[in-house]
């Protein structure tokens, strides 16, 4: 199974400190957010990310999977049947 990469989007400018927190993840702060980006592996990693995010105090605005390279938007719906 390939990874999926995720942005998540939480208030407040997070610095190095964080880092530890978010392994594998990149930490980029603007405009009073925080932008963490990385591979997901799974809905358990998500969650869990999604989890310690809420033990750090932080306030998520939002999570978006990202296009796959070449373009298309992953996905795990099936396209539909011809007959």
């Amino acid at each position: 199974m390939s990874a999926q990469r995720y942005r998540l989007v939480v208030d407040g400018e997070l610095g190095a400190r964080y880092a530890s927190a978010f392994e594998g993840m990149t930490i980029s702060a603007h405009d009073g957010l925080t932008d963490i980006t990385g591979p997901i592996i799974d809905q358990s990693h998500l969650q869990g990310l999604i989890e310690r995010i809420a033990s750090l105090g932080l306030n998520l605005r939002s999570v978006t999977p990202l296009e796959a390279e070449g373009g298309a938007a992953a996905s795990n719906r099936q396209a539909p049947k011809s007959d």
